[in-house]
């Protein structure tokens, strides 16, 4: 969708679009809100719906409006003891979704991909003792924490790690319009970026955009009804 199709939309759904009051809304405005409901909709689509509320890719739905936010890193890393550390997580890094790892042992040289379960890292020093769920290079299982933006992958001394394979929800890029302002930086746009999302999903952004908006401007109805549509056709 092009931005100035987008502009419009949400000064449609404000009752803006002729209006000459104090709430006339610069395009800066329109920008923040809407980068703002992107991150609030990602983060609403990657909680799953189960008691712990974890799965990103329970439906078939989720699978295919996410789909273009998973993106791929290979992390280089360190042998810290009994875990290897990789470097900072990526920039654009939203939240985790899985990570391969390959690793080998004197016995064997091939590396051999490893299954790698996310704990807490209060839980570490217990897992380590476990002897059913500590790391082990005959079953192939292991287990990872995430400290400080950087990844813990525990070996127990058991074997060493050769690749770091990551596979994570991205942050959206953030849309730009040429020609405007930031206030919180003071820098002018020079780029023009749309919104990477489908139109059927920059609909219902702009319907929590125009939400955050009204609640900005004490536009009660307004508030009320966009925040309906959003929450209703997530």
């Amino acid at each position: 969708m092009l931005n100035s199709t987008l502009q419009l939309k949400v000064k449609q759904r404000l009752n803006k679009l002729d209006s000459q009051d104090y709430d006339n809304l610069e395009c800066w405005q329109i920008i923040e809100a809407f980068n703002k409901a992107m991150i609030e909709w990602t983060r609403r689509q990657i909680m799953g719906r189960n008691l712990s509320q974890e799965g990103a890719e329970q439906t078939v739905r989720k699978v295919d409006d996410l789909q273009n936010l998973l993106q791929p890193a290979q992390l280089t890393f360190i042998n810290a003891g009994d875990y290897y550390e990789t470097e900072f997580l990526p920039q654009d890094y939203l939240e985790y979704h899985k990570i391969d790892i390959y690793a080998t042992k004197d016995c064997c040289t091939d590396p051999k991909k490893m299954i790698v379960y996310l704990v807490e890292e209060a839980n570490s020093s217990i897992l380590l003792r476990d002897e059913l769920r500590k790391p082990n290079f005959e079953w192939g299982e292991t287990f990872c924490t995430i400290v400080n933006n950087k990844i813990r992958v525990y070996t127990n001394n058991d074997f060493q790690i050769s690749e770091v394979k990551l596979l994570y929800f991205r942050k959206p890029v953030n849309i730009q319009i040429v020609g405007c302002g930031d206030p919180y930086t003071g820098t002018i746009s020079t780029a023009n970026i749309e919104c990477e999302f489908r139109d059927d999903i920059t609909e219902i952004l702009i319907d929590s955009a125009a939400s955050i908006i009204a609640g900005d401007i004490e536009s009660f109805n307004q508030y009320q009804r966009e925040q309906q549509a959003a929450e209703t056709n997530t």
